[in-house]
């Protein structure tokens, strides 16, 4: 089996340029520029590829920036000031709720930490330096609309994030961390009801219950999922997907993508069998819609959705011990009925 590749967090990107930038900056003391692109991985990213720009200046006025309202993150050490400011690509945060408050450059505290540690280290022997920062990603616009960023208040790019500055595969860590940042966001903003939907279709339907701020697209990592949103202590979450998905669940699928495997069906029949006296052919269709439509016609489909969202309640107890998580096939009537 090939070996995935690892790769580093747009945060470590950000520090590798500012770095150097820095270093050259000291040695010409004139403002300069450094660019780097994100190593490409095997990890679900959008941001795979991208460039990051650094930059650095006497003036601001010499940078684009974000044209979202911004106040730049500062740092003193000694006589000597650092700026940091968002550059386009970069977003602002206007909302309450995440790592960053309002009206600063959405870069994470690790990065910004890094940062400013090279800045002091580098600058001890130098007096009255004003500097400026300038954080731009090429097309960052564009990649923050495949992204949450919106939805938690980022505005006009992408956030630089990292904490151990790895991105390791498999694990799709950026997607977890958006569902992370997007749980914590509606948590901080008072919502005692969380919605995971997993498809458009429970999407659409929890935007008739709830604002879209406590709604979380959480792909296929149904374990992943619950498990931050109990470790962050959310009051309550519903979680809604269709019978086909529900049924993966049921049978114990920590995620729900196919390449995780597929849905036993002998195990299915026997389940149908032993809770309502009926015995699917599941020869004639290996579909749960097509199960679906057989029980219908013999008036059990009502008892199959019960049968499945029940056992996948067991289940979610099973891995977490707690009932503050609901799991809610979008066939059911009373969802229908939203």
């Amino acid at each position: 089996m090939k070996e995935l590749r690892k790769g580093y967090t747009t945060g470590t990107h950000t520090v590798a340029a500012f770095r150097s930038c820095l270093d050259t900056f000291l040695a010409i003391n004139e403002s300069c520029t450094t660019k780097t692109n994100k190593i490409d991985n095997d990890d679900l990213d959008v941001t795979k590829g991208c460039e990051i720009v650094v930059s650095l200046d006497f003036n601001k006025d010499n940078f684009l920036l974000n044209p979202t309202f911004q106040k730049p993150q500062t740092f003193q050490s000694g006589s000597n000031y650092l700026e940091i400011y968002a550059g386009l690509g970069v977003g602002v945060v206007t909302k309450k709720g995440l790592k960053i408050p309002p009206s600063y450059p959405a870069i994470n505290p690790a990065p910004l930490e890094a940062i400013k540690e090279y800045f002091k280290i580098k600058t001890k022997k130098v007096q009255n330096l004003h500097l400026k920062c300038c954080i731009s990603v090429t097309n960052g616009q564009e990649i923050a609309k495949q992204t949450a960023n919106s939805k938690v208040g980022v505005l006009e790019g992408i956030s630089i994030l990292g904490t151990t500055g790895i991105v390791k595969p498999v694990s799709s860590s950026a997607y977890i961390d958006s569902v992370k940042t997007e749980i914590e966001f509606a948590i901080q903003n008072g919502y005692k009801t969380l919605y995971f939907t997993l498809g458009n279709s429970a999407f659409n339907t929890a935007c008739k219950k709830s604002d879209k701020e406590a709604i979380i697209e959480i792909g296929n990592f149904v374990y992943d999922s619950i498990e931050l949103a109990v470790k962050l202590k959310a009051k309550e979450v519903i979680f809604l997907c269709g019978i086909g998905k529900m049924t993966k669940v049921y049978q114990g699928f920590k995620n729900t993508h196919n390449r995780f495997g597929v849905i036993d069906f002998s195990k299915l029949q026997e389940d149908i069998k032993k809770n309502l006296k009926y015995e699917v052919d599941i020869e004639a269709t290996l579909t749960v819609k097509g199960i679906s439509q057989e029980l219908q016609k013999v008036g059990l489909l009502d008892e199959f959705y019960k049968m499945i969202t029940e056992e996948s309640n067991k289940k979610i107890k099973q891995w977490f011990n707690t009932s503050n998580v609901k799991a809610i096939i979008l066939e059911e009537k009373e969802v229908l009925g939203w």
